[in-house]
């Protein structure tokens, strides 16, 4: 077990260099050479055919619309994009490599020299994009037996290929320096960025649980005073935005500790550990060398026709950014506010709700109070609640037109929350709405006024703010579902004070 240094020690003697290569599948009906179907979740096995299986004599043809979808990607970064490139084979032996060599790009890459600027606690840092090449995906192992789930004490391993073949594009950052103490809040912010940037061009749906989205974090430390980078490590798959912060904390935390131990960081792979956020060794990592590329025999060189990437590049949707900076001035957020909501991974959902017929001041107040508390108390993310926008919308047009208030509108929620329906239905349910039938609230003021003589004559004496007392009572007597507005009127007239 390593020894660990805490965070703000490390960070007092060594800088962090980092690096993010992720990978993410492209939205394409069928896989990159093949017909064979890309649906996430069918039986084992039974999206396969003998290219994407690596059969003898089947021969491979490029996805077009994956060439389009690496293209808006590429111009969304602002890369160049290569007027040719070529696929090559790299070497490797995994069980769910069926092929024994993956079909990628190696020093031509498709896309090349651009960057994406993240901001993080009001700074913005520019992270360079070295490149972004199309591969093919790889099988999937699950190894049964053991505790780890993974393939040293297992009993044995089960290998289904439908994911083997998927296009993918692999964006690999340039190094990512200067970052110091903030790097782990950085590298969750470009992850973050790019999630939204590419769903947004609709390319994927960049879903990290179901893994079409994938990081590599690579982290490397060097003395404050040096001027060479230091040997780095590469957490493998890393699944969320969160685990992709805490892995480069506990890589400095514990690369620190081994430098400061007098040993030296090992080059290699690590696995990352979602229970307490620590990293594991791997294999020692390859290098370029060891896959003996050489260009794919069995495809053209892809050529891109200028004209092609200029009419991708006119369909381009507005981007994450942009899209920031116009919400925030409609929705007359100041800068934290709005930090809060895109924080809380609330942008898209309010927007929807606002689409729905919310005011963006209630679109706001429910996913960011109410909706909020829930996902922290449950331990989920917002999306994952299960209410739609269009609920919460709803739920907002009765408490406009006075059929419920916010307390009643709570419970509304809560019902929904709880699966009991729609919010009509868990209004007529529960019976929930407001109270605002003239007779009903007339007695219901009649019966507090004689219960409460005291704030009652406080009233008449021309003390209205007293009548205060008298509404929170009727408030208590109804449940919350009286009109408290109307209420309060009443009690003014019927205390001659209107």
């Amino acid at each position: 077990m390593s020894t660990l240094v805490p965070f703000s020690e490390a960070l007092e003697k060594y800088s962090p260099v980092l690096g993010i290569e992720t990978h993410i599948e492209l939205g394409t009906a069928s896989k990159m050479f093949c017909g064979c179907a890309t649906g996430f979740g069918a039986e084992p096995n039974t999206q396969v055919c003998p290219v994407c299986l690596g059969l003898p004599g089947s021969l491979p043809v490029v996805n077009e619309k994956a060439i389009e979808f690496a293209i808006r990607i590429g111009l969304a970064l602002n890369c160049d994009i290569a007027e040719w490139c070529r696929f090559a084979r790299k070497n490797y032996f995994y069980p769910d490599m069926p092929k024994d060599f993956q079909i990628s790009q190696y020093d031509e890459p498709i896309c090349f020299e651009g960057y994406l600027d993240v901001e993080v606690e009001g700074e913005t840092y520019r992270i360079g994009i070295e490149r972004a090449h199309l591969e093919e995906d790889t099988g999937k192992s699950t190894h049964v037996g053991g505790a780890t789930g993974r393939i040293h004490g297992a009993d044995h391993s089960l290998v289904d290929y439908n994911r083997s073949g998927i296009p993918l594009i692999e964006i690999v950052t340039k190094p990512i320096e200067a970052t110091g103490e903030k790097a782990p809040l950085v590298a969750r912010a470009y992850a973050t960025e790019l999630r939204e940037l590419v769903r947004a061009l609709g390319a994927s749906d960049v879903r990290m649980e179901e893994g079409s989205m994938r990081c590599d974090v690579n982290v490397s430390l060097m003395l404050k005073d040096a001027t060479e980078w230091g040997t780095r490590t590469e957490t493998k798959n890393v699944n969320s935005l969160r685990s992709v912060e805490r892995s480069v904390r506990y890589e400095i935390e514990r690369q620190a500790g081994v430098l400061d131990a007098g040993g030296k960081i090992t080059q290699e792979t690590r696995h990352f550990h979602e229970t307490d956020g620590s990293t594991s060794p791997g294999r020692s990592k390859e290098e370029a060398q060891d896959y003996r590329y050489f260009p794919e025999p069995d495809l053209v060189p892809v050529a891109p026709s200028r004209a092609w990437v200029e009419e991708i590049r006119a369909t381009l949707p507005e981007l994450p950014a942009a899209r920031r900076v116009r919400v925030k001035a409609a929705w007359s957020l100041s800068d934290e506010e709005f930090r809060d909501v895109v924080n809380a991974g609330a942008l898209d959902l309010i927007e929807e709700t606002i689409a729905e017929g919310a005011s963006p001041a209630a679109a706001r107040k429910w996913w960011m109070n109410e909706l909020s508390r829930t996902a922290t108390t449950q331990g989920v993310e917002l999306s994952e609640l299960p209410i739609t926008s269009g609920q919460v919308a709803r739920i907002q047009a009765l408490v406009d037109a006075g059929e419920l208030n916010d307390k009643l509108a709570r419970k509304v929620f809560e019902g929904v929350l709880a699966g009991e329906g729609t919010p009509d239905e868990v209004v007529a349910a529960r019976g929930l709405k407001v109270v605002s039938d003239e007779g009903e609230l007339l007695a219901l003021v009649d019966q507090v006024i004689a219960a409460n003589a005291d704030a009652a004559q406080k009233v008449r004496d021309g003390k209205v703010a007293a009548a205060g007392a008298l509404v929170g009572a009727i408030m208590k007597a109804s449940r919350g579902q009286a009109d408290a507005g109307r209420a309060r009127e009443l009690i003014l007239e019927r205390l001659g004070q209107a």
